[in-house]
């Protein structure tokens, strides 16, 4: 193994290695054992002394002695380690600069066509394994790429500190396995809502990069492999992340309780003439799972949800789900 990255040439490292094994010896000594002329080996010598490398006595003639390892080459190597590390911060920088100037000068480096559900999957795990912030997430029914707790390198990403906001669409909740997909992101940390429907299929990592669908895909979609595009900083970019903020905000936030998925409640408002039963019923009506769905996650049977439904519509008078979703907000009975 070289010491280059010490900062000694070869012949340097030839000499202090020759003083480790020999002890202390004369220049002469070092100029005979390494085959060199006594001014070449007075010459490393010298640098070696200045360099901390090598001490002498202060007689005539001078003796040398090689300085302990420890103390002479390991602050070296450290200076050196972190000399390379920033160096390597310094050429991602560089990197980046190149790469955003380049985009900005040339409109196709901006998006990128990814064809294949496959290829559509290792894109999407590795923004993931690249996210340093934030996911931002549109879920919508029947999967393209990943199936419903396939997406392992979510629970990686939460681990290291990564924020997850996903946004499913009402339709999502029928996949089957969906909902205990849902349930263990919140618990590992996703912060999750649901909507009643949502435009495309979206992923963005850190604001700085976006997939998306260039056509219909999945099950229901246009046949052959799914086509997308990855998108990069640009004002379409800009539009997708205005795009996910807008149906954020109006999307019901969505919790884990010991009975399994819930919206999010608050207190306040009219006293609730609802049971506990009706409370989570409705919890799951407004977040957006089908009949079906709910029953399993209260144990009823379906006609059994219906009629609840029907009782707390009449408790205000509404004619759809809609307008009791509406009047339950109201009077804040979630």
């Amino acid at each position: 193994m070289s010491l280059e990255p010490a900062g000694m040439s070869p012949a340097e490292e030839a000499v202090y290695r020759m003083l480790v094994l020999s002890g202390r010896v004369s220049a002469e000594d070092v100029a005979v054992r390494a085959g060199l002329s006594e001014g070449r080996a007075a010459e490393i010598l010298d640098v070696l002394t200045a360099s901390g490398l090598v001490s002498h006595t202060d007689g005539k003639p001078r003796h040398f002695r090689a300085a302990p390892p420890e103390a002479a080459l390991l602050p070296r190597l450290r200076q050196s380690a972190e000399a390379l590390d920033l160096a390597r911060r310094e050429a991602a920088q560089l990197i980046e600069t190149y790469q955003e100037t380049t985009r900005r000068h040339d409109a196709s480096q901006l998006m990128a066509v990814i064809t294949g559900a496959e290829a559509l999957r290792q894109q999407l795990r590795q923004i993931q394994a690249r996210a340093n912030d934030e996911m931002l997430w549109f879920c919508k029914a029947e999967y393209v790429a990943m199936p419903p707790g396939s997406n392992t390198e979510e629970f990686d990403a939460l681990a290291r500190g990564v924020r997850y906001r996903v946004l499913y669409e009402r339709a999502f909740f029928d996949d089957e396995g969906a909902v205990d997909n849902v349930v263990a992101g919140v618990r590992a940390g996703e912060i999750a809502r649901s909507a009643p429907d949502l435009p495309l299929r979206l992923a963005i990592a850190d604001r700085s990069v976006a997939i998306f669908p260039l056509v219909p895909g999945g099950p229901s979609g246009s046949p052959g492999e799914p086509t997308t595009a990855l998108v990069r900083d640009s004002n379409l970019l800009s539009a997708l992340i205005a795009l996910f903020e807008r149906y954020w905000q109006d999307a019901v936030p969505l919790r884990v309780d010991e009975g399994g998925l819930a919206v999010d409640t608050h207190a306040g408002g009219d006293p609730s003439p609802l049971t506990p039963v009706d409370r989570k019923l409705l919890s799951l009506l407004v977040a957006g799972l089908p009949d079906k769905v709910i029953a399993s996650q209260l144990g009823l049977s379906r006609r059994t949800v219906q009629r609840h439904i029907q009782r707390m519509m009449e408790l205000v008078n509404a004619e759809t789900r809609m307008q009791l979703a509406w009047h339950a907000a109201r009077r804040a009975w979630l």
